[in-house]
């Protein structure tokens, strides 16, 4: 499965139980037993005791995460260690529910879409007072990070200057000339263009459908002038490299997509929060950029070497 598949999986995708059931089968069937969990490794050994597990979902932005939280609660002395790639919110959710994890990071708008398919909020402000009720007993969340993981209209700076863009609705002027590349289902989504007519009354000239998921396909096109407009991750390192801008969206057309751990409460201390949320109070959106840079670019580090080096950076871990 390529990243960009995983990417939509873990973050884009609300519903879709059936594909959770099916891939927690699939890992089930891999690992010999009913648990998804029994088959996937862990980085620094099992845990025992008090010490609590962090898992992470099968796309790289969330494994590095998933260290960073190990490496600042081992830091602050709770033993910790990581269970990566366990695969879509349905499957890693789950699998916080019955403690086979003890943490996973997740994205705020997402996930209260999961636990309540009805919900309204779309400001940061309102998913964070809306997020803590809806979730399950035994459930609960931390302080939400700066850091943001979303979905976002993209142009060149060619582009920008030559039409005066710094927002969507700077955008929603020429849309009739603009052709926007982005997953096929954004044709559909609330988000995709039934969102920016209802928000913005924008009505793009066509929608060139590319698969993957923000990628290099669809950053070709957007070079190129094929397309004038991107559907692009705003962690993607291909918007600074190549100094693309990001429209502001003032009527938060997509939702605010915080970083924040998901824990269950069985295991949690005030100390392991306390650290936790020291991450969220210094991660931003340029870190999760430059982080996804070092692992899935040419540096090809490891997550946990690319959030050892950022925890130190941070002064979280001692040099």
């Amino acid at each position: 499965m390529k990243e960009s598949r995983q990417r939509a999986l873990g973050r884009r995708a609300f519903g879709g139980l059936a594909a959770g059931v099916g891939l927690a089968m699939a890992l089930s069937a891999c690992g010999g037993s009913s648990n998804p969990l029994s088959s996937a490794p862990a980085s620094s050994g099992a845990a025992s005791g008090g010490s609590l597990v962090i898992g992470s979902a099968d796309f790289p932005e969330s494994q590095i995460l998933a260290e960073v939280y190990a490496g600042a609660l081992n830091a602050a002395g709770v033993t910790a260690s990581t269970k990566p790639n366990i695969g879509s919110r349905e499957v890693y959710f789950k699998a916080v529910q019955d403690g086979s994890v003890d943490v996973v990071p997740d994205y705020s708008g997402n996930l209260l879409l999961y636990v309540n398919k009805d919900a309204t909020e779309v400001s940061a402000e309102d998913i964070a007072k809306a997020l803590p009720a809806k979730l399950p007993q035994g459930l609960a969340v931390l302080d939400a990070s700066k850091a943001e993981d979303k979905d976002a209209m993209v142009v060149t700076k060619a582009t920008a200057e030559k039409h005066q863009l710094k927002s969507i609705e700077d955008m929603a002027k020429v849309c009739s000339e603009f052709v926007v590349g982005a997953p096929a289902t954004f044709a559909e989504r609330a988000y995709g263009l039934p969102g920016l007519k209802k928000n913005y009354n924008c009505e793009l000239k066509k929608l060139e459908p590319f698969s993957d998921g923000g990628g290099a396909v669809t950053l070709k096109a957007l070079l190129s002038d094929q397309v004038q407009v991107a559907d692009i991750y705003t962690t993607t390192p291909s918007i600074p490299d190549n100094d693309l801008v990001v429209l502001e969206d003032p009527k938060n057309n997509f939702i605010a997509q915080q970083v924040l751990p998901l824990y269950n409460t069985a295991k949690m201390t005030d100390k392991a929060k306390e650290a936790l949320n020291s991450v969220s109070k210094v991660l931003t959106t340029e870190d999760l950029i430059n982080l996804n840079r070092a692992v899935s670019g040419s540096q090809k580090q490891n997550p946990k070497d690319a959030a050892d080096a950022w925890l130190k950076e941070k002064g979280i871990v001692k040099q």
